[in-house]
């Protein structure tokens, strides 16, 4: 990666009163949506920040969707105003966003809350790169390439005990709530299965038991094509089974997907053993071997990949503009 790349930071006061939303946290980050603080974490603390905006290749919208979403004074139903008005104060205190209309810009979201918005700051939507971890082809407002997968992360500290492939007696592992069709299919044609386990509501086991009694680990759709399954997965060494279809993976142009994970499509269900017991013990190796590289890698080491990769696609999208013109 190029060290004279460069990323600057709109600043933000300690005593700004949005402080919490526009700074990195000073504790580990927890909850669902952690993946938004690692990366802004990562990111502060790369060799890639400048505080010459004059050097900058992109520019960093600093706000957290998901603490604005629990801040009393913006809350869900007012982070369109907040962020139409931040949009609006920068444009107006410095020359950056004005020069390409937001197009060497970038902000990260986490919580799907993050899609809508920027309903009321049109040229964000339209030119920023976004950089989410509901990144669906399907959906409007995503646009592959431009825009970036961020992986949904649930944070963890302990390492889980080494399991054999031996020690994982079960073929396949669900569990979730049923909040989508995917799901209710998944669950209609394997629930009472006695090698695939498809469970909805509270298990009876600790979840992490689950995963490290199971050869692959099922990522499905929900209410959004992501879910912290996929990291789940790699942390307790299980192969991951993504049932999610037109999701635009994490780090895709950084990480070979089919080397350890595998692609199900939804209407192939119904054959999801059949698909399982295909696989041959020697793939199965080679995809857990990758997958037990990758559970050694920290977030940190591969964040900053996609800041990389969106400049990238944004300087040869601005050369196309140019062409054009």
């Amino acid at each position: 990666m190029n060290r004279s790349f460069k990323i600057y930071v709109y600043p933000h006061r300690r005593d700004d009163p949005f402080a919490h939303a526009f700074l990195p946290l000073d504790f580990e980050p927890g909850g669902n949506y952690a993946s938004e603080s690692y990366f802004k974490k990562a990111l502060m603390n790369s060799h890639f920040i400048t505080e010459d905006p004059r050097k900058a290749d992109l520019f960093f919208l600093p706000f957290s969707i998901a603490r604005l979403r629990h801040d009393r004074r913006v809350g869900g139903g007012g982070i369109q105003s907040f962020i139409r008005d931040y949009i609006s104060n920068i444009s107006t205190k410095y020359p950056y966003w004005n020069r390409t209309g937001g197009a060497d810009h970038f902000y990260v979201a986490c919580h799907s809350i993050g899609r809508s918005a920027m309903a009321k700051a049109e040229e964000v939507k339209l030119n920023a790169i976004q950089i989410v971890c509901s990144s669906s082809y399907f959906l409007p407002g995503y646009v592959a390439h431009k825009d970036a997968s961020l992986p949904q992360v649930w944070p963890r500290t302990d390492d889980p005990p080494t399991i054999t492939t031996s020690e994982r007696k079960k073929l396949a592992f669900f569990a979730g709530a049923i909040n989508s069709p995917v799901r209710e299919k998944l669950v209609k044609f394997w629930r009472n299965d006695s090698e695939i386990y498809a469970h909805f509501g509270r298990l009876k086991t600790p979840y992490a038991d689950e995963l490290l009694g199971s050869k692959f680990c099922l990522h499905v759709k929900g209410f959004e094509v992501n879910t912290a399954r996929i990291a789940d997965s790699l942390y307790y060494g299980c192969v991951p089974i993504i049932l999610a279809n037109y999701y635009d993976l994490p780090f895709a142009d950084i990480l070979n997907w089919k080397s350890f994970s595998i692609a199900v499509v939804t209407v192939d269900i119904p054959l999801l053993k059949k698909i399982l017991r295909g696989i041959t013990s020697d793939e199965y190796s080679s995809l857990r071997g990758n997958v037990l590289k990758l559970k050694g890698r920290t977030l940190n080491s591969i964040v900053l990949g996609i800041a990389w990769n969106a400049y990238v696609y944004m300087e040869s999208s601005m050369e196309g503009r140019k062409f054009l013109s």
